[in-house]
C-alpha cells in the first residue's frame, strides 16, 4: 500500500511574526493569468452515488481530464498530490507566488 498517495501540501509565505500572508486577491490575480486553471467558489465531488459540495475558494487545475483543486484557506493554498504531475505544478505555483511549499 502506498501511504504517500494523496499527501497534502500547503503553499505558504509568512511575515516576521510567522503569520501566513498570501491573500485571496493575490491568488486570484495569479491564477487568472493561467489558462489551465479555473476559479470556483465551491468544490463538488461524487463518489458511490453521493455528491458532496464544499464551499470555499478553489483554483481548479485541469490536467489529462482531471480537475485538481488548489484550495485557498486562511491565507494559504492546499493541494493533495494525487497525480504525479501535481508536485511539479505545486512547485511552479509556489515559485510564481514567491512562497514555499511544505507537507501538511
Amino acid at each position: 500500500m502506498n501511504t504517500r498517495m494523496n499527501t497534502r501540501y500547503k503553499i505558504t509565505r509568512h511575515d516576521e511574526e510567522g503569520n501566513p500572508t498570501l491573500s485571496l486577491q493575490e491568488c486570484q490575480n495569479f491564477f487568472a493569468s493561467k489558462s489551465d486553471f479555473e476559479y470556483r467558489d465551491y468544490y463538488s465531488v461524487t463518489q458511490d452515488g453521493v455528491n458532496m459540495k464544499i464551499n470555499g475558494y478553489f483554483f481548479m487545475w485541469h490536467i489529462e481530464g482531471l480537475e485538481i483543486p488548489f484550495r485557498f484557506y486562511e491565507n494559504e493554498l492546499y493541494v493533495a498530490v494525487s497525480h504525479p504531475a501535481v508536485m511539479d505544478k505545486t512547485k511552479e505555483v509556489a515559485r510564481g507566488l514567491e512562497a514555499n511549499y511544505i507537507e501538511g
